[in-house]
């Protein structure tokens, strides 16, 4: 139909569609890709241009269904309740097929959807908002003063609508409270609306109520227990025009005219094959017309495709409705379908970022909502690692590990409803705080688990010697906080809070050590890792791509050295080494990946348990790749690893290994891209900061400076490699919990947190700048340091290089990382870091890579 496209095409934009020229095109693609799938093994059929084409469609379709659902999941609701509104001149094209993806019904197209977007911005309401911070409690005793700014943003929104133009009789006003529960971060702006004021509430409406009730919808609980706190007031004026400029359309009383395309009815390609289609335009259409799929109808700005079992009718406006049936299911067999394993992907990583949503949303420490310190995933029947989106990379082979653990320790006392706690090393953990929650899903006749879900999160503090539960001087685990091997934290559909307290309290038993010091967070964010799992419930290949990479490398190398085995060395702070050899077979794109000779398991915790190792293989694996392939079991398909055991990579099921996930698989990462020339190191460690007392424990990484490449600088102040938290916001660090108190959330204040310019290195290509964190600690702390880099400066590599150094002081706690790198041969070396301690007595102490130090309150 190309008479009817705009001639917008061509070097000059005024050339009609050409069909021959795009049949030609995709003439060539076919070839291209068939050619592909030929040369691999199961390839399948030969596909033609037509299903080539519908390939392309039905892969992006799933593309765009993929923000739809992260949107509406992040404000936790349910796409499938939903009517898709389209707009735009192509928008219609895709409507039935996005909405029946999502599980929509109806999909509702204006007739100006084209330019919906100029039409509205002349027919919309004007709104004015006001919004002042308050800080109260929300109680009785405050209740006069919300009414008082209330009623004074009220008179601030009418005047300003009122100065341009408005009648006081246009204009409504609606107030706004922003609350969330006292000593949590996640505040959420609530209308009164439809709840209306009683003996318990202000006169402006029962907010409490409605904040319970969005809370409750929102994270699935609620703790009646604590204080809601008002950060702001907020008043929206809305001044509405009372202009329609729509008119209603009378009904024909004839059918819809069918347009003729040439001399005979069109023929479109859908998943079914060709069909015959009808042709209409909208502007010959009535009110009193249905269409049936498959359909199309056109309009001056857009087109609208209506598909096998849809429906279309046109509303009394001119508008157009699409029922959406449930379409065609179709079979999938088992042979290679490149088609289905790339909307497969979308889906499985669709729910994978879905169910981190829901875990974000619902959590409630500091950990998991704001430093995003969790991960999710999706696990065959074997455990094989299937989907995970891309939260933390030192998680990634470690969740595998873990799931196939329970696996083979459970076997059949894995029943439904249950779901299974689990943080030890042995069992697959990366260090005691990542505590990984898996649910195994059933089906009716399948007697064990068809699948799995896990997530795994940060907690701040599970006990131990230290609060923060890192400590850096632990040397076996017992020291380290509370241990899970094969934990039913739900048992038969029930949430055993008992068991689970009990368990988490027990490291206080222990002399020297402390149970949990935050067991309410603890117990809310287990809830929201049950609740993420349950999602990613209601709701999988990367081998080839590996295989590329490694015959692409290796034929690069052989040129260069004439050799296909690579090799790379590098050193903890305690002179334990890394020690890596990579033999590649070029013709089967396989790798043998050989950690021998790297240093014995460590008397401190260093020790990084063998679920680490791989995490940080298959994290390596997956930047090397250089396309988009999802985070699955298959990248490591092609590869054969040897860990020795014993080592600190592989260590005893008793070793320490807190530092291990945080700072040693920085170290593989690094000796791994050393092998293969990719980049030099970046700041090489995650750079752990805790601090707490018996009330509250805090835990964050600090970013520093990333390496640089061939033909890139490095970033600067960004966290790299296995780790990929935020840093908490300053506003949520010093945040006042309690009503006129000068006692904050954390007591600390953050005096400078900045880059350090200049710190990059020298070179053609520059490292990232480190940074500068300095804080002002207001009650007596403990605080500890966990991390490397402070002794062996990170390497360069053909003049790539890098440097940290941090310092501390019981007044304030200054932290330097300045990571640099540089790629030109012969570059400067960076500086190692540094921690300091500086004393009020004007004494400078080094603390060393790791150590915990008792802090007093300071001046400001």
């Amino acid at each position: 139909m190309p008479d009817y496209f705009p001639r917008i095409f061509g070097p000059s934009e005024d050339q009609p569609l050409s069909k021959e020229e795009t049949t030609q095109k995709f003439q060539q693609l076919t070839a291209e890709i068939n050619q592909f799938q030929h040369s691999r093994p199961g390839g399948g059929a030969a596909l033609s241009e037509e299903e080539v084409a519908m390939g392309f469609i039905r892969v992006a379709n799933e593309a765009m269904c993929r923000p739809i659902r992260s949107l509406t999941q992040a404000k936790g609701h349910d796409t499938s309740r939903h009517v898709l509104a389209c707009f735009g001149g192509a928008g219609g094209q895709h409507a039935c097929a996005i909405a029946r993806s999502l599980g929509m019904k109806t999909v509702f197209i204006h007739k100006y959807g084209g330019i919906l977007s100029a039409f509205g911005m002349a027919l919309a309401d004007v709104v004015h908002e006001a919004q002042e911070p308050c800080s109260v409690l929300y109680s009785k005793d405050s209740f006069p003063l919300l009414e008082e700014r209330i009623s004074a943003l009220e008179q601030q929104c009418i005047e300003a609508l009122q100065q341009q133009g408005f009648h006081r009789s246009q204009i409504d006003t609606e107030p706004f409270l922003h609350l969330r529960y006292e000593r949590t971060d996640c505040a959420l702006m609530c209308s009164a609306k439809g709840y209306p004021a009683n003996p318990e509430s202000c006169h402006a409406g029962d907010f409490k109520s409605a904040f319970t009730a969005r809370y409750m919808k929102e994270f699935g609980f609620t703790i009646p227990s604590r204080p809601i706190v008002v950060d702001d007031i907020r008043v929206r004026g809305t001044g509405s025009t009372g202009i329609r400029c729509e008119s209603r359309i009378k009904p024909s009383g004839q059918p819809a005219r069918i347009e003729k395309v040439g001399e005979c009815v069109t023929k479109c390609y859908f998943e079914e094959g060709y069909k015959d289609t009808h042709v209409y335009l909208l502007e010959e259409l009535s009110c009193d017309h249905t269409i049936p799929g498959p359909a199309i109808i056109i309009d001056k700005n857009s087109t609208i495709l209506v598909e096998p079992d849809c429906t279309a009718s046109i509303t009394e406006y001119g508008d157009v409705q699409i029922t959406v049936g449930s379409g065609k299911h179709q079979a999938i067999g088992t042979e290679l379908d490149t088609i289905q394993l790339s909307i497969f992907s979308h889906r499985f990583m669709s729910i994978a970022e879905q169910m981190g949503r829901i875990l974000q949303r619902t959590a409630i420490s500091t950990n998991i909502k704001e430093r995003l310190d969790f991960s999710c995933a999706l696990f065959g029947p074997d455990g094989g690692l299937v989907s995970n989106a891309p939260h933390i990379p030192v998680h990634l082979g470690a969740m595998q590990e873990t799931v196939q653990f329970q696996i083979r320790s459970l076997q059949d006392d894995l029943k439904e409803g249950d779901v299974i706690l689990s943080n030890h090393p042995c069992a697959g953990g990366s260090h005691l705080p990542d505590l990984t929650v898996i649910t195994p899903v059933f089906r009716p006749e399948a007697p064990r688990p068809v699948f799995f879900v896990a997530s795994r999160g940060h907690h701040a503090d599970i006990g131990g010697i230290t609060p923060g539960s890192m400590p850096p001087h632990s040397k076996s685990l017992k020291e380290e906080g509370a241990v899970f091997i094969s934990f039913k934290l739900v048992k038969e559909g029930q949430f055993q809070e008992k068991a689970v307290t009990e368990a988490l309290m027990a490291p206080g038993l222990i002399p020297g050590s402390s149970g949990t010091r935050n067991l309410h967070d603890n117990l809310s964010d287990l809830r929201a890792q049950v609740a993420a799992n349950q999602k990613g419930i209601q709701l999988a290949n990367a081998e080839v791509a590996v295989r590329e990479m490694l015959k692409a490398f290796a034929e690069r190398w052989e040129k260069q050295t004439g050799a296909l085995e690579v090799e790379s060395l590098d050193f903890m702070d305690d002179g334990s080494p890394i020690r890596l050899k990579v033999q590649i077979n070029k013709e089967e794109g396989s790798a043998v990946f050989d950690f021998s000779g790297s240093g014995h398991e460590v008397f401190g915790n260093c020790n990084a348990p063998r679920a680490i190792t791989l995490s940080a293989l298959i994290y390596c694996l997956r930047c090397m790749v250089g396309q988009d392939i999802p985070l699955n079991q298959g990248c490591l398909v092609p590869i054969k690893y040897i860990i020795p055991k014993g080592s600190i990579l592989d260590p005893s099921p008793d070793a320490a290994v807190v530092g291990g996930n945080v700072l040693t698989s920085q170290r593989i990462v690094d000796v791994i891209f050393k092998a293969f020339q990719v980049c030099a190191a970046s700041q090489g460690c995650m750079n752990n900061v805790t601090f707490g007392n018996e009330k509250i424990g805090y835990y964050e990484t600090v970013a520093g400076g990333a390496g640089a490449g061939q033909h890139w600088d490095g970033r600067s102040g960004i966290h790299s490699h296995m780790t990929n938290t935020r840093i908490t916001d300053p506003e949520i660090l010093e945040k006042r919990y309690e009503f006129r108190s000068l006692l904050c959330r954390y007591p600390v204040v953050l005096k400078r947190f900045e880059l350090r310019p200049g710190s990059g290195g020298d070179g053609r290509f520059t490292g990232g700048d480190g940074v500068i964190r300095e804080l002002m600690f207001r009650e007596n702390v403990i605080l500890s340091v966990l991390t490397e880099r402070r002794v062996f400066r990170p390497y360069g590599l053909n003049g790539y290089c890098t440097n940290l150094s941090f310092s501390f002081c019981p007044v304030t706690a200054i932290f330097y990382m300045l990571i640099s790198s540089v790629f030109s041969v012969g570059g400067s070396p960076g500086d190692a870091g540094l921690n300091l301690l500086h004393r009020r007595d004007g004494r400078t102490i080094n603390l060393g890579g790791k150590t915990s130090v008792p802090l007093e309150p300071g001046v400001g």
